[in-house]
């Protein structure tokens, strides 16, 4: 029977294969785009400033393999040195190396061109030696993240007395206004995540990725979730919360990490000063699920380390290694993972207000969601990198 089975899916999978080597052994298609130049494309991902120059990580995209030939700086051109050195596969990576003595502080202009005469433009902004990897740089970076992601979580938190004051109202008010908080985290994630897709190599169809990843996150955590027809608890959705939000610090802090590495973050302190009174309300959205029960002060550690700790290992990998794919994916998947916990907030506040004559759609819980978007909309304007 085993055997059977692996026949019939052999059979046509090995058809497939053989089709497409006897069109690609043919070229039917030859005459009409033997004299067509090949279609290039060329994305810089990282950049690296230091005492010998300028570096850029390129990536290859297009339908057949390039070649770098000249790069010009500020309108001169210069020698440079790629490894690995050669022609460039779809979607290859290289380092191009060029001896430039860049000016702190300045903005310079490069364009690469290749051996089809095509031209590629890469600026950098402001110029800033690219921080190295050192037990000072670590603990600095840390401590951006720390102040980023723990803090105003731990910070918001601390609501959490005052959420339980007031009944089933209170209960109410406070799941809708978590809602109002990622309804909006929802969106500005998908925004973010849009954004660095569209700054990823063509080849990763990053529009595509993103949209793709974040349904498949959604799916499987509501498969998870609900496994056996269960719904989630109180501490449950506390969790779900916490992970959904770490998932978006983790995005965050490779955007955060990428910005001070390459010095595009002005205003430093100020930046993560913003940052921080943005994301206490992220703190609140967590115990709100919790005002109808007295958990062990253990739980809201937990809970602070789950959602703020992604935003330490998002700047320092920022910082380091970042890459627009990885940022727009990690983006997308903490997409899905909130999408997962409006769906399970909202039902459970609709379980709670039916249990005591209710409506979901009342003056509190209307009331809530409009105060949690308007909270987050407000701070968002003290995060701008």
């Amino acid at each position: 029977m085993i055997a059977r089975t692996a026949l019939r899916i052999a059979a046509p999978v090995l058809l497939i294969l053989a089709i497409v080597a006897i069109f690609l052994a043919n070229d039917p298609l030859q005459r009409f785009t033997g004299s067509v130049p090949p279609v290039e494309e060329l994305t810089v991902e990282r950049t690296i400033l230091d005492s010998g120059g300028i570096s850029m990580l390129v990536r290859a995209g297009g339908s057949e393999p390039m070649r770098i030939a000249q790069i010009q700086v500020d309108g001169a051109y210069w020698s440079f040195t790629q490894d690995p050195p050669g022609t460039l596969d779809r979607m290859a990576t290289a380092w191009l190396n060029i001896p430039y003595p860049w000016v702190t502080g300045e903005t310079h202009h490069i364009t690469m061109v290749t051996s089809t005469g095509v031209t590629f433009d890469h600026t950098i902004d402001v110029a800033v030696t690219t921080p190295s990897i050192s037990a000072n740089t670590l603990w600095s970076y840390g401590l951006v993240g720390f102040f980023v992601g723990v803090v105003p979580v731990a910070l918001g938190m601390l609501f959490y007395p005052a959420l339980r004051v007031g009944g089933m109202r209170a209960f109410a008010f406070a799941l809708a206004l978590t809602i109002g908080l990622l309804g909006f985290l929802l969106v500005d994630t998908l925004e973010e995540a849009l954004k660095l897709a569209g700054e990823a190599a063509p080849g990763f169809h990053g529009p595509a990725m993103v949209w793709l990843a974040a349904a498949l996150s959604f799916i499987a955590l509501m498969t998870a979730g609900r496994r056996k027809g269960a719904t989630l608890g109180s501490v449950g959705l506390a969790v779900s919360i916490a992970l959904g939000i770490g998932l978006h610090n983790l995005g965050e802090g490779l955007a955060i990490g990428s910005a001070f590495a390459t010095g595009a973050a002005s205003l430093g302190s100020f930046l993560v000063i913003g940052f921080t009174l943005h994301n206490i309300t992220e703190g609140i959205g967590i115990v709100a699920p919790l005002v109808d029960r007295k958990p062990r002060f253990s739980v809201f550690i937990g809970l602070a380390a789950l959602a703020g700790l992604p935003a330490v290992a998002g700047v320092w990998l920022g910082s380091y290694a970042f890459s627009p794919h990885w940022a727009a994916l990690a983006l997308a998947v903490g997409a899905g993972a909130i999408l997962q916990v409006i769906v399970e907030v909202g039902a459970l506040l609709a379980r709670r207000m039916q249990s005591n004559g209710g409506s979901w759609a009342s003056v509190t819980t209307l009331s809530g969601i409009s105060v949690g978007i308007a909270l987050m909309y407000a701070t968002a304007f003290l995060v701008q990198i």
